[in-house]
Parts: structure tokens; sequence; C-alpha cells
């Protein structure tokens, strides 16, 4: 998925800093180029993202339908009316937090 995919997908821009961060946190990969004009990278999920997530694949995952219904795909979805939702941000931001603490012992 490229970001403009993904842009598209929750109808909110996100930015490269976004994706740089999700990558060096190890919650997402290079993929391969994708076949669209201008062939933009494309960005993979990785075992990390699935564990933090309480995936077991990508098929557990909600079909997009799904996601419509439940209203997180709507612009200006409360996230926070969603059960599981905060556990999985607040694991995934504990991770960042984590790691840019051992990079720099000042932040904290």
């Amino acid at each position: 998925m490229t970001r403009r995919d993904l842009s598209r997908l929750i109808g909110k821009e996100i930015s490269r800093d976004i994706f740089a961060r999700l990558k060096r946190f190890g919650l997402i990969g290079a993929g391969p180029r994708s076949p669209a004009p201008g062939a933009p990278l494309t960005f993979v999920t990785t075992k990390l993202f699935l564990e933090i997530f309480g995936l077991g694949s990508l098929r557990d995952l909600p079909d997009i339908e799904a996601l419509e219904e439940a209203g997180l795909l709507e612009r200006g979805a409360d996230l926070d009316e969603k059960p599981g939702v905060d556990d999985a941000f607040d694991r995934a931001l504990g991770l960042m937090l984590k790691d840019d603490q051992e990079e720099d012992p000042q932040i904290g």
C-alpha cells in the first residue's frame, strides 16, 4: 500500500514523517514499487505490527465494509469509543517512546 492509498482510505493526509517513524519502530517495512505512474514506494506491515495489534495475520483484519460500518473509515471517527483501539495504540506508543528514550536519555 502506498502512502497516498492509505491517506485516501482513511480520509486524512499522512505525512512522510509518520511513515518514517512507523518504519523506524519496525511496524512497517518497504514493499515493492507500485505499478502506478511514478512507481511510488509501497509499505507492508511487519510481524511486530501484527503482535502489537493482536493479529495472527493480515487476514484477521476486518474488511473495508466492516470498518465503514464501525465508523472507523469516516473522517473524524471517534476511535476512543472502539474497544481495544486505545490498548493497541498505547502499546505501539509505549514501544516508540521506549525506543526514543534509549536513543536520547533526555526524553521522558
